[in-house]
């Protein structure tokens, strides 16, 4: 009887172990970008919608935009606000900060982010934190972000639901550049008229000749920087120019091209002309 009674306790202890076990990653991250009610009703569709599991992991890691996407496709995760409110967006990385923000500065105007205002930047323990706040109707859709931040070399690891306004976003950018033209020789490009200064990817090649058009007043502003963004040297021309030739160093991975005075001096084409492979 006392056997009995032990082994009918031990089995007990077993299912209670199986009902408290811990859920698996997908789970773990599934109910934290929804909220736990919504989880509660529909936790049976969800098993479902995200069977096979596997689907959902690359590397042995939760491959949280897909299942973020999958949430949205299914009705189980609105991006929408009711009303227009205050946005924020912490974005993290290992890279380089100065680096960083341009990728990201780039990747928001490109999905359609102009007025944000920079909240916090924080470098603590080799891990950079920019946190920005901006007024919008929706939640930024990973995905969109995926695509565009995957165009400079990026991707997002991991995404933090911290409230339906405010999202983390892990980034690793290890394979980072800039999502601009890269040069090589034997080349001629033309760079149109812009309101923003032109940044180009000199990495290829071993001198840049500009050629500017009649029609412009072009004082040049050019910025040369390595391939982490920091700045090398910057030269200035406080003349009208209708040519420059630039020699590169190896060190030199980008440059910006602008005008010392205002961009509304290039009203034509500038003309860029590589010469020399690296």
């Amino acid at each position: 009887m006392v056997k009995l009674f032990f082994a009918v306790l031990l089995s007990f202890f077993i299912c209670v172990a199986d009902e408290v076990k811990e859920p698996d990653l997908l789970t773990q991250k599934i109910k934290t970008l929804i909220e736990p009610q919504v989880y509660k009703q529909n936790s049976a569709y969800i098993k479902i919608i995200f069977s096979p599991a596997s689907d959902y992991y690359t590397d042995e890691r939760v491959n949280v935009v897909k299942v973020i996407q999958t949430l949205k496709d299914n009705g189980l995760l609105n991006l929408f606000f009711k009303k227009p409110s205050e946005l924020t967006l912490h974005f993290k990385t290992s890279g380089s900060p100065l680096f960083f923000v341009k990728i990201m500065g780039d990747t928001l105007r490109n999905i359609g982010y102009y007025r944000y205002v920079t909240e916090e930047s924080n470098l603590n323990n080799s891990e950079f934190t920019w946190t920005i706040n901006l007024t919008s109707e929706y939640a930024t859709d990973p995905l969109i972000l995926q695509q565009e931040l995957g165009k400079s070399g990026c991707s997002i690891v991991d995404i933090h639901r911290n409230t339906s306004t405010d999202w983390t976003y892990i980034v690793d950018m290890r394979n980072g550049k800039l999502n601009v033209e890269t040069l090589e020789d034997g080349m001629e490009v033309k760079l149109k008229r812009s309101l923003y200064a032109k940044w180009i990817n000199v990495s290829q090649i071993k001198k840049l000749r500009i050629t500017s058009s009649s029609r412009n007043s072009w004082y040049p502003y050019i910025a040369f920087y390595d391939n982490s963004l920091h700045l090398l040297r910057v030269l200035k021309k406080d003349s009208r120019r209708r040519n420059i030739l630039l020699n590169l160093k190896d060190n030199t991975h980008y440059i910006k091209i602008s005008d010392i005075y205002t961009l509304k001096n290039i009203r034509d084409d500038l003309v860029l002309t590589p010469i020399g492979a690296r």
